[in-house]
């Protein structure tokens, strides 16, 4: 049994039971389908889930989720997901019912009809009072400035009142006089967001020379208002919104969802926008799933309202499309969107506006069929998430390919559709020109979630490397064996040395007359020393010169020429995995010629590769 605060006679409650549909109660926050037999599911809005075990019965006009317990009739249903008192919950279905409540009084006092006073409906009668207020204002001379902001985005005076535009005027205290001689009180206004206590302890309006919209929650109510700056010198902010009230949460309120809620259910995607006339541009254009938030970013209580309409369950899945201007702020925003994306069940995607331009600005310039191409041409917002990651990194080094590899899979890791990982994993390899397995296991590693390695074990992984460990030798054969390493290790240069600091020491050895010049031994071991740069090269000159080499017996000139002609081989297959990468992330239909230029560089690389194998062949 409930706690009843207020005395509605027994019999007027029975009616509001007994007139009011729970199926229309609670078709304005869930999303619900045939479950078989007559009952009816959908998505819990009392506790977070995937598949649905919130049950209707529009016959017994009760429902009951299995999943949390909760259950009851329309009126329990509005006080657990309004967080309504009884009485209030009985006073606004009646109202909905046309029902005139009566309510029991003290003994020898005349029954009869009593104004509802529950907190929540005097708040919504006060916003319902200052829309009617401000719409009217927005007719007057003084709101010149907002009619022309809304005409010069496209929005006649037929659409101001299809979406309850109004204007606050040039006044302290017009709205709160209006309102106190409607009987509202000071505190009842000040607790709604509507007015402020001033300084000098008088009410003043909280909106002041601004266009206004009037936000909506589920059910049609007006619960606050956002108001846009027209004038100069208004030293607020762009954009004012209502502040948090008992009826309003900005974290749970979309703009526009009232409008769009039956259309997002039917059509089973929403479009996330980002402002007020994003909103209506949308609408007006034919798309009218369009949402935004009001004053926040698009956040996990937004996602449950939308899940919750949409039916986004194991079972169905609908489409979230989200648009964002293509500048870097939008981007940055859309990137944000995707950690959330997670969250939704079904398929999630972004529409970038064409030359920066939102909803409202593509609309005014090309069209109500543009606002739809744009959205139609939606991509996936994984595909996006990627591009953008990536595109941060130069991918013609293989320093930047592995970064961006690095920063992208675990993106692809977080895909919740497992079956669609394998495939992202290989078209990121492609995206960044490399093999699939490295890129396979970084999203591995992610979703096991490991920790990249420590740059420590890196650079060890590195020093093991059988490349390295050619280019050390080749180093041993000159400070060691100078004069039988000669001319055919002066001949192959610097850049077949792809570490730093061994790169470091070779160039030392030509700014020391190069091995030709020596006859070896110590002078020149020192010689070789002092024209290295820095203190590594010149410890590491010290380890090689003392390091025995990787040779049965004594060196020959056929191990230098094989030794040489691996070093040049690791050299000259890292730039042919180079430009293979890059060759491989160009288009050969847009970038022909550039194709064809670089593919004969490569068939000229391979070849040479072929004849250095020829020429290596044997084993260290």
């Amino acid at each position: 049994m409930y706690a009843v605060a207020g005395r509605v006679k027994d019999e007027d409650i029975a009616l509001v039971r007994d007139r009011t549909s729970i199926v229309e109660v609670i078709s304005e926050t869930v999303t619900l389908r045939s479950a078989g037999g007559g009952n009816l599911k959908g998505l819990c809005p009392f506790h977070d889930e995937k598949t649905p075990s919130f049950n209707v019965s529009p016959a017994r006009n009760v429902y009951f989720c299995h999943g949390c317990g909760q259950g009851g009739d329309a009126i329990k249903f509005l006080m657990d997901a309004e967080h309504l008192s009884f009485i209030e919950s009985v006073e606004r279905l009646a109202g909905k019912a046309g029902i005139q409540l009566r309510y029991d009084t003290e003994p020898g006092a005349p029954a009869g009809p009593r104004p509802q006073t529950g907190q929540r409906q005097r708040l919504i009668a006060a916003h319902a009072a200052a829309v009617e207020f401000y719409r009217d204002q927005l007719g007057s001379p003084g709101a010149r400035k907002a009619r022309e902001f809304l005409a010069e985005r496209g929005f006649g005076r037929d659409t101001a009142e299809r979406y309850g535009c109004g204007f606050a005027p040039d006044s302290w205290d017009s709205l709160s006089k209006h309102l106190r001689l409607k009987g509202f009180t000071a505190e009842e206004l000040t607790t709604a967001g509507l007015a402020k206590p001033a300084r000098s302890g008088s009410l003043i309006d909280r909106f002041r020379r601004r266009l206004l919209w009037p936000i909506r929650d589920l059910g049609g109510d007006v619960i606050g208002f956002g108001a846009r700056k027209l004038f100069d010198d208004d030293d607020g902010p762009k954009y004012l919104n209502t502040p948090e009230t008992p009826i309003y949460k900005k974290s749970h309120v979309l703009y526009g969802i009232d409008h769009a809620k039956r259309e997002i259910a039917k059509r089973g995607r929403a479009v996330i926008v980002e402002g007020y006339t994003d909103v209506m541009a949308c609408h007006e254009a034919g798309e009218p799933t369009a949402v935004a938030t009001c004053g926040t970013s698009f956040g996990v209580d937004h996602i449950q309202v939308l899940r919750r309409l949409l039916m986004d369950s194991d079972s169905f899945t609908g489409e979230i499309i989200y648009t964002f201007d293509g500048d870097a702020a939008g981007q940055k925003a859309a990137l944000r969107a995707f950690e959330e994306d997670q969250r939704f069940v079904g398929r999630t995607f972004i529409a970038v506006s064409p030359d920066n331009m939102d909803p409202c600005e593509l609309r005014l310039a090309r069209g109500d069929l543009a606002v739809r191409d744009m959205i139609a041409a939606r991509e996936p917002l994984v595909d996006f998430a990627l591009r953008q990651t990536i595109s941060r990194f130069d991918l013609d080094t293989v320093e930047g390919r592995v970064e961006a590899m690095r920063r992208a899979a675990p993106l692809v890791a977080k895909i919740k559709d497992r079956e669609k990982r394998p495939e992202y994993a290989r078209k990121l390899a492609g995206d960044l020109g490399m093999d699939l397995d490295p890129v396979q296991r970084a999203v591995n590693n992610a979703l096991r979630g490991e920790q990249a390695e420590p740059r420590a074990t890196r650079q060890q992984a590195a020093a093991d490397s059988p490349q390295r460990l050619v280019e050390r030798e080749a180093l041993k054969l000159a400070l060691q064996e100078p004069v039988l390493a000669g001319p055919m290790f002066d001949a192959v240069g610097p850049e077949n040395y792809g570490d730093q600091v061994l790169q470091t020491v070779r160039e030392a050895i030509t700014q020391a007359g190069g091995a030709a010049s020596s006859t070896g031994g110590v002078v020149w071991i020192e010689k070789v020393r002092d024209a290295c740069p820095d203190m590594g090269g010149q410890m590491l000159v010290s380890e090689l010169a003392v390091e025995p080499l990787y040779v049965d017996g004594q060196a020959d000139p056929y191990y230098v020429q094989v030794t040489l002609a691996r070093l040049q081989g690791g050299a000259l297959a890292t730039r042919i995995r180079d430009l293979k990468s890059k060759v491989q992330r160009l288009n050969p239909v847009a970038n022909k010629d550039q194709y064809l230029a670089l593919a004969g560089e490569l068939f000229s690389l391979e070849q040479q590769a072929r004849a250095l194998r020829d020429q290596a062949a044997g084993g260290l």
